[in-house]
């Protein structure tokens, strides 16, 4: 472990993170708010450290990282953007604690979009624009911009890139890591600025349509209104909002190549069909059910509703039109599921990734399978291809470690004293980074009454859901550091 290489990369990574604070500063100015000076004091600070840390350890010239050191500089890196995210909020006032400025922070980089401001709109439009920033920033990956950016990263980035983009098999669409960063960011970026064009055609304003597609395309979740995007009542709006957020969901190097005429990829991928089936037979079930409980009057408002929530929690984006807590026990428990599915394998969507859940259950009937013909030689394929057993076994080692840490941090929960049903929706929707949950933290609520060690507990499970546990979880492995 190169301590001196990791230090000064990170100093790197701070630095160009700190530079990102100039365009909510630019707002603040515009609008004149109460924001300018805390994100003034908090870009000073970044930059400074970053400074520091650069001048400190600089020397060490360019060098491959290792998967050690990538998964350290990554681990690290986001823990070290999550407290100095945290800066402009806890500079703001003193209603801020440490714990609630660390916690919207993380939310914000992890795109959990988990809150604990019971009042939005109070903030200033700086900081709102802040809040919504670090979403876009954290959905495609701080590190992946910095690849991309940082022409020293590029020598070892794959390194990085594995250990943070959320995928157990990562794309790489062309020979250079860097180049491949470039051209999912450049996709990444064309989508926002589609997605605010066609906001503001729906009638928002500059400002709220950029704050919303900073949002969408990363299923973070966080809105600028106390009401999320119920506020605007807008068939239109929640139309655009479902369509991005299923874009999201989906496999980015398929966008790439079907921008490069090859439409058709979405089709030919296994693992996009059955996310778009899943999701069309989630939404229909969902809306039936609404309609037959008589939630809503009519079958077209069950449907909008249905389909909008479905689409919201299965990409983990989290936004809502309406209290799902008020709905049917079925649709309930089908949203809770939707928290664990997750979206595609490389898309900015969190949860459990439908790869893996493919892979599952292949692996499931395979086992069946051998019980009817012991003596068959049987394979996994996806898309034609065999699933090498290195994958095979890194997904059901995921899969493992996700519900024995979802149950773990369950109980740790309940026991400082939160309510079995507020558990399981927090942790279900920290973990899987989509944001509202059940209980004292459904779509209507927030989580600002969750105990000062739970709200530590849940900013734990934010990072090891984003960084897909393993990048987090191999920190606390003796071997990892004798190694």
């Amino acid at each position: 472990m190169r301590w001196r290489y990791i230090l000064y990369t990170e100093g790197a990574l701070l630095f160009f993170f700190g530079l990102t604070m100039l365009l909510p500063i630019g707002f603040s100015f515009f609008y004149q708010d109460a924001g300018v000076r805390p994100l003034l004091y908090s870009l000073a600070a970044t930059l400074g450290a970053g400074l520091v840390l650069m001048l400190l350890f600089r020397g060490p010239g360019v060098a491959a990282i290792g998967q050690e050191e990538g998964m350290a500089i990554v681990a690290l890196g986001w823990t070290a953007v999550g407290f100095f995210g945290a800066l402009p909020f806890f500079l703001a006032g003193d209603h801020w604690s440490v714990v609630d400025a660390v916690f919207e922070s993380v939310s914000g980089f992890s795109t959990t979009g988990a809150s604990i401001l019971d009042d939005i709109e109070a903030l200033p439009p700086g900081l709102l624009l802040w809040r919504s920033l670090i979403q876009w920033l954290g959905g495609m990956g701080i590190i992946v911009l910095s690849i991309a950016i940082l022409p020293f990263l590029g020598v070892g980035g794959m390194q990085l890139y594995k250990a943070e983009v959320p995928t157990p098999v990562p794309d790489k669409l062309k020979p250079r890591i860097r180049d491949t960063a470039k051209i999912l960011w450049q996709v990444y970026a064309l989508f926002t600025a589609l997605e605010v064009v066609l906001l503001m055609f729906g009638g928002l304003t500059f400002f709220d349509a950029l704050c919303h597609a900073f949002t969408t395309l990363p299923t973070g979740g966080f809105s600028i209104w106390n009401r999320s995007v119920a506020h605007f009542d807008s068939l239109y709006i929640e139309l655009v909002i479902l369509f991005f957020m299923v874009l999201a969901g989906i496999n980015f190097s398929l966008h790439y190549q079907m921008l490069r005429g090859r439409p058709l990829a979405f089709w030919r991928d296994g693992e996009c069909r059955f996310f778009l089936a899943i999701v069309a037979v989630l939404v229909l079930v969902v809306s039936a059910d609404l309609h037959a409980a008589a939630v809503f009057r009519h079958a077209g408002e069950a449907l909008r509703h249905g389909a909008f929530q479905v689409v919201s929690i299965v990409t983990t984006t989290g936004f809502a039109t309406a209290d799902y807590q008020q709905w049917p026990a079925m649709s309930q428990l089908i949203l809770l599921a939707c928290m664990f599915l997750g979206g595609c394998a490389g898309s900015t969507a969190g949860g459990m990734k439908i790869l893996r859940v493919i892979i599952c259950i292949k692996f499931c009937y395979k086992e069946l399978f051998s019980l009817v013909h012991p003596r068959a030689v049987t394979t996994i394929k996806l898309g034609g291809r065999t699933v090498p057993p290195d994958v095979i076994r890194s997904v059901l080692g995921f899969l493992a470690l996700y519900i024995s840490l979802f149950a773990l941090t369950t109980i740790v929960l309940a026991g400082l004293g939160v309510d079995f049903v507020t558990a399981i929706g927090a942790v279900a929707a920290t973990i899987g980074n989509i944001g509202p949950g059940f209980g004292l933290v459904g779509p209507v609520e927030n989580y600002a009454q969750i105990p000062f060690l739970g709200k530590w507990l849940l900013i734990w499970c934010m990072l090891l859901g984003r960084l897909e546990i393993y990048t987090l979880l191999i920190l606390l492995v003796p071997e990892f550091w004798r190694k």
